[in-house]
């Protein structure tokens, strides 16, 4: 039954349209980072999807890198982010005894299209410059495009709080410049043999 005041999510105010921008974020994980964030029987993810309320999906297969793939709006995003960088610097900042050995930096690599670094960068490296000195965190684009694809990775390092920033700052400029041309997404594991492999298969 829909709320008495109208607000069934259809029509709403620019402000509330503003807020209801769909975002979805890859990031690049290894297996450890994976075990963290799945948690015990999934327990980890389940909590982060239910609290968040961001869709959350990673990528299956046997390969040490997996695609963490976060989709929805922009706040459910920030606020799953924000989980994920806390759950890491918890897990990876605990030496074997359980002992917090100080805060260890965390660093998430975000995998962006290549077309949207130029925007990232800005002329001259202004942009990551900004980005960098009014977050605190370290940012680095790759030069090279992620094996088989059309997309970089985006690494950014720092306490959980830094990166939320820097997310937050990065994600605003991916939202108004989108990605131009196709975009050819990054399969961590995918050998070029098994890409040709598959493409035969489908003229066959």
């Amino acid at each position: 039954m829909a709320s008495p005041d109208g607000a069934s999510g259809l029509g709403g105010s620019p402000e509330e349209t503003e807020l209801s921008i769909t975002l979805t974020l890859r990031m690049l994980m290894h297996g450890k980072e994976i075990g963290s964030i799945i948690g015990k029987k999934g327990e980890t993810v389940k909590r982060i999807r239910e609290q968040s309320t961001a869709r959350i999906t990673i990528s299956e297969g046997s390969c040490p890198e997996r695609i963490t793939t976060i989709t929805g709006s922009t706040d459910a995003v920030f606020r799953a982010v924000s989980m994920i960088a806390f759950k890491l610097e918890e897990d990876l900042g605990a030496g074997a005894d359980g002992v917090s050995a100080g805060r260890a930096p965390v660093t998430l690599r975000l995998v962006i299209p290549a077309s949207q670094c130029g925007s990232l960068i800005g002329k001259a490296g202004a942009k990551i410059r900004e980005i960098r000195e009014s977050t605190g965190a370290q940012v680095q684009v790759a030069g090279d495009l992620l094996p088989n694809s059309t997309e970089r990775a985006v690494t950014v390092s720092g306490v959980p709080d830094t990166i939320i920033q820097c997310v937050r700052q990065i994600c605003a400029v991916i939202l108004e410049s989108p990605p131009k041309g196709a975009t050819i997404p990054y399969h961590p594991g995918l050998s070029l043999g098994t890409i040709l492999l598959s493409a035969n298969q489908v003229r066959g």
